[in-house]
């Protein structure tokens, strides 16, 4: 009886793990910096399954938090993360946004400029660059923030059955959630790599921190 009912709960893990994350805001901000930072096909599954491990591990700990303290305490902390993932969404959006339109005006008055303009405009772009390097991290706060309630049922259902069945139902369950995303994000990225538009290419950091701001804005005024 345990055996089956772990199988079952397994495979509903997997099942859930690969359909609550089509939402938009599971890939679609993965993608988008992808495109504006050339990430390598490497370089976008490694960030993508971090963002999907962080994401997966901190809705077990508050499942655990749960056990331990009881399901009110989860749903109350649950809302006000999920309120606060969209709102750093929304943050991390605008922030990138920002630093893609500045990084774009001093590219064109490099171009403007004669020898000492360029040096110096070269200065301050390698500068606003440097923050593209606290990008994933970033991210894994962003998702990290973001509990994914869907799990919460079927890890209530798994702990009777015992720790090792318990963390084997966990594993099935986040590596479908990591392997769902990186599918959604490699076939994405090389798509929207392959579109070559000049002013997307000079606006592609402002485009893409957009691109984020919306998710945000949609997962906020849906209440995924």
């Amino acid at each position: 009886m345990s055996e089956s009912l772990a199988g079952a709960l397994a495979l509903a893990a997997v099942t859930v793990g690969s359909l609550h994350t089509i939402a938009p805001d599971h890939w679609v901000p993965l993608t988008a910096l992808a495109r504006a930072q050339g990430w390598s096909r490497g370089r976008a599954i490694r960030i993508t399954a971090l963002c999907g491990f962080g994401h997966v591990t901190v809705s077990v700990l508050l499942g655990g938090l749960a056990l331990i303290f009881g399901i009110e305490l989860l749903r109350a902390i649950g809302a006000r993360m999920a309120a606060a993932a969209a709102l750093l969404l929304i943050g991390f959006g605008l922030a990138y946004a920002v630093v893609g339109l500045r990084r774009a005006a001093l590219r064109v008055h490099a171009g403007r400029g004669g020898p000492h303009a360029h040096g110096h405009s070269h200065r301050h772009l390698d500068h606003v660059h440097d923050a593209s390097r606290m990008t994933p991290w970033a991210l894994l706060l962003v998702y990290s923030a973001d509990p994914c309630v869907a799990l919460m049922p079927i890890l209530f259902a798994a702990v009777p059955l015992g720790l090792g069945r318990t963390a084997m139902i966990v594993g099935a369950y986040e590596l479908a959630t990591i392997g769902t995303m990186i599918a959604l994000v490699v076939p994405a990225t090389a798509a929207v790599t392959r579109v070559r538009l000049p002013w997307a290419e000079r606006y592609g950091e402002a485009v893409a921190g957009s691109v984020i701001v919306s998710v945000g804005v949609l997962v906020a005024a849906l209440g995924w």
